[in-house]
Parts: structure tokens; sequence; C-alpha cells
């Protein structure tokens, strides 16, 4: 688990609102579910033998009722949940969002630490490919508004569960004959979920997967037409995509279509986003045959993406105000406030100090302006507005025009302005 640092959280925050602009654009809205919920929704939506419930989750025993309870490791089963205990979907389909911490007992490592962060999209009541597409089309615009390229899709089709189990049988005797070439953990699984072998990285197993029977052999007509359409779509928005019959989820719930989004910039953590249809959710958990289709988005790996890009931290800075003396003081702050209420970020120095250690902390501020008031400046009804960032000169503006000038020299916010 780690902090989160104001440098950071800065970028933090730019990314959560392109998100939410972005969602909010196409019906989505937002619902907020507990960090904690009974253990046993857990095990029944996510499946008894995954590494989630097996090994990853933080269960803990209520010392009140003696009630086992549980960090959520992951949201769309708090969301389902909800929508089942408050009749969500009554008269209508549901678009909705959540953000916020989840937590698994799992190896830290780059872009992945025990309490991490998501936003979990989630289109409830929609039985067709189009939701499919609107989801993956809906990331391709956030791509874009963030300005990250080189995020690849791929796209793959697990089918229902009656062509689950037929090929569940026809991997399990394909590995069965090749049980020495895989290690413990796929050993592990080969009878309770042997379609998460698929995932595996172990390196001598990779000739047994790589020959391994495809569940997009095993489709049946309509799960078959269901991916065709979603392909169709996808073409249709000019979204490019790979078919990846290797492509698997690691949570049982999931069924027909299934997506990744991926980038070759993080190193081996490259997956920033996936998801697909879970169209029996609904009913494991006791609700009612409802479809279902959505995606997480993985935040910390969106963080390196967006440092990566920019290459710094942004400061979230418009100006910083320098200033001495008791007239100036009143001039500095009435200037800040004036700024701030036409959109700008602006701090006032505090503290006292002079003009020199003011300017250091001007700079050390991430700021790209200094607005400098001092006796000079009271005296004539001005303020002085210094670039920090290009070396750019000193100018003097009466403050009656403070506004526009100062929009003028701050023309780029920052890396994130178009956001």
């Amino acid at each position: 688990m780690n902090d989160v640092l104001p440098d950071e959280a800065l970028v933090w925050q730019r990314f959560d609102d392109t998100a939410r602009n972005v969602f909010e654009r196409y019906g989505y809205r937002h619902l907020r579910v507990p960090l904690v919920e009974p253990t046993p929704l857990y095990v029944r939506s996510i499946g008894e033998h995954t590494d989630v419930v097996e090994r990853e989750m933080y269960t803990f025993e209520d010392k009140l009722n003696g009630e086992s309870l549980t960090l959520r490791p992951e949201a769309t089963a708090g969301i389902v949940r909800a929508a089942i205990e408050h009749n969500l979907l009554h008269d209508r389909p549901l678009r909705v969002w959540t953000g916020g911490p989840m937590f698994r007992h799992e190896r830290p490592q780059k872009g992945r630490y025990r309490q991490f962060h998501q936003l979990d999209v989630e289109a409830l009541g929609f039985p067709g490919p189009d939701i499919d597409a609107e989801q993956i089309v809906m990331l391709a615009r956030l791509w874009h508004a963030l300005g990250l390229d080189g995020v690849a899709l791929s796209i793959n089709s697990i089918g229902d569960a009656p062509e689950r189990r037929v090929h569940r049988e026809a991997l399990i005797a394909h590995f069965e004959r090749h049980e020495s070439a895989l290690d413990e953990n796929a050993r592990r699984r080969l009878h309770a979920n042997p379609l998460r072998i698929l995932d595996s990285k172990y390196a001598p197993a990779q000739e047994a997967i790589a020959a391994a029977p495809r569940l997009l052999d095993h489709l049946g007509d309509a799960s078959r037409a269901h991916f065709d359409a979603l392909r169709a779509l996808l073409d249709e928005a000019r979204i490019a995509y790979t078919i990846n019959p290797r492509l698997v989820r690691g949570l049982d719930y999931y069924n027909r279509t299934v997506f990744e989004w991926t980038t070759d910039a993080l190193g081996a953590q490259g997956t920033v986003a996936g998801g697909g249809r879970y169209d029996g959710l609904f009913e494991e958990l006791g609700g009612k045959p409802t479809p279902a289709c959505g995606f997480a988005i993985g935040v910390e790996r969106m963080i390196l993406l967006l440092q990566a890009k920019t290459g710094e931290h942004a400061s979230g800075l418009d100006g910083y105000v320098v200033h001495a003396g008791e007239r100036a003081g009143a001039i500095a702050r009435r200037v800040a406030e004036t700024l701030r209420d036409h959109g700008a970020a602006i701090v006032v120095n505090a503290g006292g100090g002079s003009f020199k250690s003011q300017m250091k902390k001007a700079d050390a501020s991430g700021a790209r302006l200094a607005i400098i008031v001092g006796d000079d400046e009271a005296a004539a009804g001005t303020v002085a507005i210094k670039q920090l960032r290009e070396g750019g000169d000193q100018v003097a503006v009466p403050i009656v025009d403070v506004v526009a000038r100062f929009a003028a020299l701050n023309t780029t916010r920052d890396e994130y302005a178009s956001l």
C-alpha cells in the first residue's frame, strides 16, 4: 500500500475528471458502493477456485456478530448486489460507474499494490453486442482525450456456460496429456479451473498452451453471432483490434465478450483496462436473469502512463503572488481573489520573507507565472508579472488589466490543459 503525494495526486485528479467527463457523455451515472461486503458475495460471484478468493482477499471476522467480511477485491459484485437490493432496473436498463480503492494480497510490483484503485464501469440490462462496442469505443475516446498513444485492443469470446463446459473437458484432457510441463499452480487448477491455465506465463508450459483447444472453435450459433456483430461494430467505428483466442478473464462470472487494452510502455504489467460480459451474475447473486457488460481501469497504471507522457509531475498552479509591505499585501490578496474568480489557481506567499526568498518559493511551487507586488507597484497601481518557466521578461501591468494580461501570458496551463 502506498501514499499518493500532492504532486502525483494532481495527475490523479486530472485523470479522474477526464474519465468522468467521458463517461457522462455516454450517459453513465455515478454510483458508490461500500468498501466492505459479506465474504459470500465474492465467493459466489468471483468463483471459489480463483486466485482472488483462494489467496488474495483480505477477509476478517466482525467482532460484534462473527460475520465474515471482506475488503472489496473488485467492484462489479458490489454494484450488482446494489442493483438487486435497490431494484435499480425495475423500469429501464442502467449505465453506472464507480471508483476507489480495491484490495488484494498480491506481490507488489510497479503499478500494482495491495491497495489499488480502479474506475469501474457497468451497463446493466443490455443484451446485445452494441453495448460491448459502446464501452470499447468509449475507452478509445478516453485514450484520445488523455493524449495516449500505443494502447492496443485485444478481444475474444469465451462463449456461454454450455460451450465452456465442452471446452473445459477438452482442456482438461489436453493438459492431462501435458501435465509434466505445467507448474504447481497450473496442476492445482487443472480440474477446478483449467481455463486459467491459458493465462500462465510459465515458460515450459507455453508450447502446451499454444496447442490447447480454442474456445472460439467451440462457440454455438448465438455466441458466434454476438462476436461477429461486435467485430462489425468495431470495424464500423474504425477501432483497431486483435483477436486473441487465449484471452480469458480471471473471474468466473464472465461470458461471451472479453477484452483488454494493453500498452508496452509499462513492462510486464501492461494491461490498463479490461472487461467483458457477465450475463449470469445477477442470477448467481439471487436476482432475475439480467444481461450485463462492464470494464475496470487500473488507475495506478494510467498514472504511470500519464507521467511518462509529460516527463514530470504537473504542479497545477497558474501563479504565485510575491509581496512585501502592508499596502502591497492588501493588493496582492485582492489581485489573487480576482484571478481566482476567473478560474486561475493562485497561491499567495504566506509567512513573509524577502523578495529573493519568496521568488525561490515561487519557482519551487511549479507555478508558471509570478505576480509581484511591492511598494513601487502599490504606489503606481500596477503589479509585475514574470514568467518562471521560459525565462521571460518581467512586465508591469495595471491592476485593472491584470486578468487579461495574466491569461495571455498563461496560455498553456500545463501538459494536461487539453483534458
